[in-house]
């Protein structure tokens, strides 16, 4: 396995580990301590220490080092509107630099899947987000451009900050049920706008859908106990 290869595994390793609450916010993250844990060398470690410093989920310490971030709601509200902004710009650029509708394919695709899986959404969670996300990267793919990729992504790293953290609760099956075809709806009038070559409408769709985000983080705050069983949820402070 090269550097490269491991130094991804350790990335990702990683994150779910700090996703999942195993540090604590504020705890020092040792390159020492965590060889043995995640299984590598010094320097994928300090490399996946660097990129998720990047991302904003640790933070570097000025004598060197790294600490495990928190997080306020109110940093999780700005990331959630940077990346609407961000996005929105990504589907203006979709639609003015479109070649072809068969560049469409793979979102159509994915909006044809999302469809099928509403009814039955609380029990086909896991494969609904996966579905969300691949539809979000392709739309970031068709902005084509590396910069804005790039900045959309460290705005999604954060807790809460990605296309795919709606975080519904099986208890609230009508409210997930509504907000979903809500989402399809976003999702298809994208579509059409870039298709159409309909930048500015494409772009302020966008930004309306990414607040569908914030709606569902403001309902999950509600119950404090169950927020911080969620992935992420033990690094955001209480407000």
């Amino acid at each position: 396995m090269t550097v490269v290869d491991q130094t991804d595994r350790v990335i990702l390793n990683l994150r779910e580990r700090l996703l999942r609450g195993e540090f604590r916010p504020g705890e020092r993250l040792a390159e020492l301590t965590l060889v043995p844990l995640l299984e590598a060398s010094r320097t994928p470690v300090r490399l996946a220490l660097e990129r998720l410093a990047h991302e904003g989920l640790v933070d570097a310490m000025p004598a060197g080092g790294f600490r495990v971030r928190s997080f306020t709601p109110a940093d999780i509200w700005d990331a959630i509107e940077i990346r609407g902004v961000l996005e929105g710009t990504a589907a203006r650029f979709a639609a003015e630099r479109l070649e072809s509708p068969d560049e469409l394919g793979t979102m159509r695709a994915c909006l044809h899947e999302m469809e099928r899986q509403v009814p039955g959404l609380v029990t086909a969670f896991v494969e609904y987000l996966e579905i969300n996300d691949k539809l979000h990267r392709e739309l970031w793919r068709l902005a084509k451009s590396p910069v804005l990729l790039r900045e959309i992504e460290a705005a999604a790293a954060l807790p809460f900050a990605a296309p795919g953290a709606l975080v519904f609760s099986a208890a609230e099956e009508s409210e997930t049920s509504r907000a979903s075809v809500i989402a399809v709806e976003h999702h298809r009038a994208m579509i059409e706008a870039i298709e159409s070559r309909e930048g500015a409408r494409a772009e302020a769709l966008a930004r309306e859908h990414s607040r569908v985000s914030r709606r569902n983080l403001e309902r999950a705050l509600q119950d404090h106990e169950q927020f911080r069983r969620l992935p992420g949820g033990s690094l955001i402070a209480a407000s």
